[in-house]
């Protein structure tokens, strides 16, 4: 050792400064590499998706598992955004969502008080948690039943409802929010409501029923029955929110799980996109791979099933409000449908039912046209069988249901109006339908 050596003889220490610099500018880059990788996924995504946050992330499934072999498991939660400027409105999938609904009541400017309508047998069984949610939130909270079922979705029932809602107490303001608790009779009947009470109250979709989760839910459309034909006296109304719990699902019969199921069909006929987060089954192949989980009502195929619906929906609505394009689409299968559901008696049929018969029948009159080929009907006929949809009725009066047809809402200076298949995931519409095509396509030797 050497005693008093110069500090000139030490070792070099360098200066950490460039170093951290160094490692602060590649840190940024990877940032901007990633955000831009995020940015290019969302933009990348069907119409309709709204990537908000990773909180759909592998730890936040809740025991889901794969719905597809090979495929990661499917998330429990899912926002999907109906795009309509000022108006715009989010959807949201998942278990649990009516014991949020005071919490999305509560985030609506000015809510103070709710009126939630349902039918005696919702009314009976989510009635309570949906008026103890809105409580909870601060909100004034109220409930109105009336009797279930599409018999009932008259205007002597709207008036019976609009009675019993002016006679509430406090009395209701234009701060008021409906709530539509219920499948898509209730969300029909209280969205009418809501758009006629006061000229206009907020209100916010919650729907029970798979049929009203994947359709009647969004879109905003609203209305009662009159005996000429279903959905004739209503209005356009957009909620405010649509919030899907998917485990109430479990209550319901296997009729009314495949009832909905026949308006997915129709979602997968019309529009092949329903592929959210990169996955690349069709959303026919995805029904048909997971019928048996979509039966029993899985909560983590059934919140993915119901948000490549809503995402194919939104998208339709968000392009075409008013039905004046695009949104028509939606109609396949609807022509014969309401017509069949119309003459056999409201109520003798379910509306997925009527469906599953129209989108058959329709199709076999665009394979009879030669727009589609004939593989295009031997897949919907045989997806429909498999999900336990009725392809064909016996007793069906094509006269009858033609005649029923002349009132149909789509009907333009006297002609009828069909949606038809052009391909799997294709269709177009056409407004030189005759009685002759009709009769063949429902007729004894379709039967």
């Amino acid at each position: 050792m050497v005693v008093g050596a110069s500090t000139s003889s030490r070792p070099t220490v360098p200066n950490p400064a460039p170093i951290v610099l160094l490692a602060c500018l590649v840190m940024a880059v990877v940032v901007v590499l990633l955000r831009m990788r995020v940015r290019r996924s969302a933009e990348n995504a069907p119409a309709g998706w709204q990537y908000k946050s990773l909180r759909y992330s592998l730890s936040e499934d809740a025991g889901g598992s794969p719905a597809v072999a090979g495929q990661e498991p499917l998330p429990m939660q899912r926002t999907i955004k109906v795009n309509l400027g000022e108006r715009s409105y989010d959807v949201r999938i998942g278990p649990g969502e009516l014991d949020r609904l005071g919490a999305a009541a509560a985030a609506l400017p000015a809510a103070r008080s709710a009126v939630v309508i349902a039918d005696a047998t919702v009314a009976e069984l989510y009635g309570p948690r949906a008026v103890e949610s809105l409580q909870g939130a601060g909100l004034t909270a109220a409930i109105i039943d009336f009797p279930a079922g599409e018999e009932h979705k008259t205007l002597v029932t709207f008036g019976h409802v609009t009675d019993e809602l002016l006679a509430v107490s406090p009395l209701i303001d234009r701060d008021t929010l409906i709530v539509a608790l219920g499948g898509g009779v209730t969300g029909d009947l209280a969205g009418f409501v809501a758009a006629s009470a006061l000229r206009g109250l907020r209100w916010i979709q919650c729907p029970t029923t798979l049929l009203a989760d994947v359709d009647a839910s969004v879109g905003g459309k609203t209305a009662v029955d009159h005996p000429a034909g279903k959905n004739l006296i209503g209005a356009f109304h957009q909620p405010s929110a649509v919030l899907i719990d998917v485990s109430v699902l479990s209550t319901l019969d296997g009729r009314q799980i495949r009832t909905g199921l026949a308006e997915c069909v129709k979602h997968g006929m019309i529009r092949p996109d329903g592929r959210p987060y990169g996955r690349d089954a069709t959303l026919l192949d995805f029904i048909d791979a997971n019928a048996a989980a979509i039966l029993s009502a899985q909560e983590t195929v059934m919140t993915e099933l119901v948000a490549r619906n809503v995402a194919i929906k939104a998208a339709v609505v968000s392009a075409d409000e008013r039905e004046s394009g695009e949104r028509s689409h939606l109609n396949f299968g609807h022509t014969v449908g309401h017509a069949v559901e119309t003459h056999l008696g409201l109520g003798k049929i379910t509306h997925g039912e009527a469906v599953s018969l129209g989108m058959v029948a329709e199709c076999r009159l665009a394979v009879t046209r030669r727009l589609c080929n004939h593989s295009v009907l031997e897949r919907l006929e045989g997806l429909l069988k498999k999900l336990g949809l009725p392809v064909r009725w016996a007793g069906l009066d094509p006269a009858a249901c033609w005649a029923i047809m002349q009132h149909d809402k789509k009907v333009r200076g006297g002609k009828v109006r069909m949606v038809l298949p052009t391909a799997l995931g294709q269709v177009n519409v056409f407004n030189d339908i005759r009685e002759s095509e009709v009769s063949k396509a429902l007729g004894s030797d379709a039967q």
